[in-house]
């Protein structure tokens, strides 16, 4: 029988000695910035051209690899459900075997949930039940009527399917691969640390530096199209505060000066807090929008549609939850029929973009996961980081969407809820119930609610591409870099909303996140080759955590 060798615990990655780049990989950081720097550039100067390209490499990339996505999706969701039920991972700790976990339960919630698709909350929990409301898989095949409560429940299990366990499973496969093979094997907090199992030492050079960057851009881009979507409503909601109209267009999505007010001000803010790090401002931003989510999910929840709600969230979870395994696997195809042809397309702007727009997420999600989940078990991350978030996203929608669906068919909102832009509408729907006066005071929270979201997934994502910008360096970031970053992604965002609006956006992270769909295939297969290999090894006598044991509390002086 073969030797049983301990795991890698070494990945040297060259870094700056001295200068402007000291502590980051030169590879890593200069060839992202140039490719973002790059894409901004390219379409600003040339948008006709960039709209082009990038809408017929959008095309292909629907037209080829729509499968991809689906089934990729559905494979993250039986990893996660795989790594939960196998004895020997679950009870693994992401640390040393005596380590304690450094936030309390609430804190890592909130955190988790905020970085994660808190601010797609304040969006999309009305807006989206709403739009399957009126059309979706089931009203395109015949088999339920557009809004009619005989679709009711289909609204709701494609919204739970774009917001529930698959989207967290990403997050929850790249978060638990970096943080079992940094915190057990002392490996930088990096992406290519997880990958280690399947190419060793080798991702100490081009390889691992290919892997990092295509994440750090997959990032931005994911980021972007976050901020994108929160710019539109954050100006939508300044506007119906009073704070001016000049904020929006003729048509009433948000002006050229509108975007730019919006940025500066939450760039701004999130440079500021990301300057103060996870422990300070990130931590406090995560618990204050998880207080005011609270306090307005209550108010929907108590003032709201009540019983339309509990229906959309007992129901609606036990429809989801039966029918995702044929949702997880269904690929629509375009068959020359006008049904076929409407099918894919629907799969294609709805599913296929959500699962384009996870993946883009999950290296900055899944880092940040890591850095705030050390100590805790492989089972406790998969279920907290899977489940929990995901029952909060089913019980926004459910009294979010449900309060406004509920109020359109029995007239109280007249069509004004239908009529209003995605990012309008929770601000329409809560001024319908409260009147002029409360609905511009809870007008005011939902601004403020919005920023804070903003603001945790903007510094969160600063700070997650500098960490693997620096090899994984969790310590302090020199402030010129966090800036650089910070001024970048306002930068992106601003320059692909003139340009193409959120279309360009949506574009341009549905190609970023391809390559990197693949690196999470490979974190999951090196993730499963480790754990396996750690049982022969802890069978074997060897040992398989060789990171230093926490120091134990000095005893208290007599």
């Amino acid at each position: 029988m073969a030797k049983i060798e301990p795991p890698l615990s070494h990945l040297p990655i060259k870094t700056a000695d001295g200068g402007f780049y000291h502590g980051f990989s030169l590879d890593v950081t200069v060839t992202s910035k140039l490719a973002v720097g790059g894409l901004v550039l390219w379409a600003v100067a040339f948008p006709d051209q960039a709209g082009a390209i990038l809408g017929g490499l959008n095309k292909f990339i629907l037209a080829n690899f729509a499968a991809w996505y689906v089934y990729v999706m559905a494979f993250f969701v039986l990893v996660c459900l795989a790594l939960a039920l196998w004895p020997a991972a679950g009870k693994l700790k992401l640390g040393h075997d005596d380590e304690k976990p450094e936030f309390d339960n609430f804190s890592w919630f909130s955190m988790m949930f905020g970085a994660g698709i808190g601010v797609g909350m304040l969006t999309w929990a009305v807006a989206e039940p709403i739009y399957h409301f009126r059309n979706n898989p089931d009203v395109i095949q015949g088999l339920a009527t557009s809004e009619n409560m005989d679709n009711f429940l289909n609204a709701y299990k494609w919204s739970y399917l774009h917001w529930g366990f698959s989207a967290w499973s990403s997050y929850a496969v790249a978060g638990l691969a970096l943080a079992y093979f940094t915190y057990r094997r002392g490996l930088p907090l990096t992406i290519r640390s997880s990958l280690t199992p399947l190419f060793g030492s080798r991702l100490s050079g081009p390889l691992g530096h290919v892997v990092d960057i295509v994440a750090v851009i997959a990032t931005i881009l994911g980021v972007a199209q976050t901020l994108g979507f929160g710019v539109e409503q954050f100006v939508a909601g300044m506007s119906k505060i009073g704070i001016g109209g000049w904020l929006l267009n003729d048509e009433g999505n948000a002006s050229t000066m509108g975007i730019i007010v919006a940025l500066v001000i939450i760039m701004g803010a999130s440079t500021l807090s990301a300057l103060s790090g996870v422990g300070k401002g990130i931590k406090w931003l995560s618990n204050l929008n998880m207080g005011l989510s609270i306090f307005l999910l209550a108010f929907l929840m108590i003032f709201g549609s009540t019983w339309f709600g509990m229906k959309a969230l007992f129901m609606g979870t036990l429809n989801y939850v039966m029918e995702l395994p044929s949702m997880l696997f269904t690929v629509y195809r375009g068959d020359g029929t006008e049904m076929g042809a409407a099918l894919e397309g629907w799969q294609g702007g709805w599913t296929v973009f959500y699962w384009a727009w996870w993946v883009a997420f999950a290296p900055f999600v899944g880092l940040f996961l890591a850095r705030i989940s050390r100590g805790r078990t492989i089972r406790e991350f998969v279920l907290g980081a899977m489940i929990v978030p995901s029952i909060m996203c089913f019980v926004w929608f459910s009294f979010g969407g449900g309060t406004a669906i509920d109020m359109e068919l029995n007239g109280a909102a007249g069509g004004a809820i239908f009529g209003s832009t995605d990012g309008a509408k929770i601000f329409t729907m809560t001024g319908l119930i409260l009147g002029d006066y409360l609905g511009w005071a809870m007008a005011v929270l939902i601004v403020i609610l919005l920023m804070t979201y903003l603001v945790t997934s903007a510094d969160s994502a600063v700070l997650i591409v500098n960490t693997i910008n620096a090899a994984g360096d969790e310590g302090p970031k020199a402030r010129p870099h966090i800036i650089f970053w910070g001024v970048t992604l306002g930068v992106v965002v601003a320059a692909l909303l003139l340009v193409g609006g959120l279309t360009a956006i949506q574009t341009a992270m549905v190609i970023g996140a391809l390559p990197f769909s693949v690196v999470m295939v490979l974190m999951c297969l090196g993730l499963f080759k480790a754990i396996y290999r750690d049982g022969l090894r802890a069978r074997h006598g060897v040992a398989s955590v060789t990171v230093d044991a926490p120091l134990a509390a000095p005893a208290p002086a007599e």
